[in-house]
C-alpha cells in the first residue's frame, strides 16, 4: 500500500493548493495548529459516536498537515522547529483519534495496542536517525531510509478511518471493525519495518 512511497504522485494533486496557500499570511506553524484544531474536534466527534463529522473533520485536519510543507517550502520558512512540531503535531492527532475512537468503540486494552503500536510505528523512525543516522536532508526534509518501508503507515490509517467511519455512517461495516483492521495492519507494518532492520543492521559495532 505504502501511499507515502508515491508522494512525488500525490503532490501533482494537492500541492497547486499549497501554492496558492503559500500567497496568504499564514505562516507554516499557524497551518500546522490549524491541524491540530481539526484533528482535536474530530476525536470529540468520534468519541461522541458522530463518525461522519469526526471523518470529515479529520479529512481537514490530514489536508492541512500537507499544506504546511508545502507553505514552508514556497515562502522558504522551512525551520528545524517547524519540522519537529509538525512530527509532534501529527503524532498528538493521531493518538487522540484512535484514543477517542477506541473509547467510542471497543475496549481498553484494544484501544492501548492500537495507540502504543501506531506511536512505535511512527517513533521508529527518530530512533534509526539517532542510531543508525541518515544520509541527507533535500529541501529541509531527512532522506528517510525508512521511507518505503512499512506498507501501513500514517496516510493508510487516517485514509482507513475516514472510509470506515463513511461505512458505519451508512450502517455497512462497524467502526469497530475498522479500528481492528487498522490495528492489525499497524503491528503488522510496524513488524516489517523491525525485520528490515534486524536484517540490513545486525552486526557488531565497529
Amino acid at each position: 500500500m505504502n501511499l507515502t512511497s508515491r508522494r512525488k504522485n500525490l503532490k501533482k494533486i494537492y500541492e497547486p493548493i499549497g501554492i496558492a496557500l503559500a500567497k496568504t499570511h499564514l505562516t507554516p506553524n499557524i497551518i500546522t495548529v490549524i491541524s491540530i484544531i481539526f484533528g482535536s474536534l474530530s476525536a470529540f466527534y468520534f468519541y461522541h459516536k458522530e463518525p461522519l463529522i469526526g471523518a470529515i473533520l479529520l479529512f481537514f485536519s490530514g489536508f492541512f498537515d500537507l499544506m504546511d510543507g508545502v507553505v514552508a517550502r514556497e515562502n522558504d520558512k522551512s525551520s528545524k522547529f517547524g519540522a519537529v512540531f509538525d512530527w509532534l503535531a501529527d503524532k498528538f492527532v493521531d493518538g487522540v483519534i484512535l484514543f477517542s475512537i477506541g473509547l467510542a468503540y471497543t475496549n481498553p486494552f484494544l484501544t492501548v495496542l492500537a495507540v502504543v503500536s501506531n506511536m512505535l510505528h511512527t517513533f521508529i523512525k527518530p530512533v534509526v536517525y539517532a542510531e543508525i543516522g541518515f544520509e541527507e536532508r533535500k529541501k529541509g526534509k531527512i532522506n528517510d531510509p525508512l521511507e518505503g518501508i512499512g506498507f501501513f503507515g500514517r496516510p493508510e490509517t487516517l485514509l482507513s478511518i475516514i472510509i470506515f467511519s463513511i461505512l458505519d455512517y451508512f450502517k455497512i461495516l462497524d467502526l469497530k471493525f475498522g479500528f481492528l483492521f487498522i490495528t492489525v495492519l499497524t503491528i503488522l507494518s510496524l513488524l516489517q519495518r523491525i525485520f528490515y532492520l534486524y536484517r540490513r543492521y545486525n552486526k557488531d559495532y565497529d
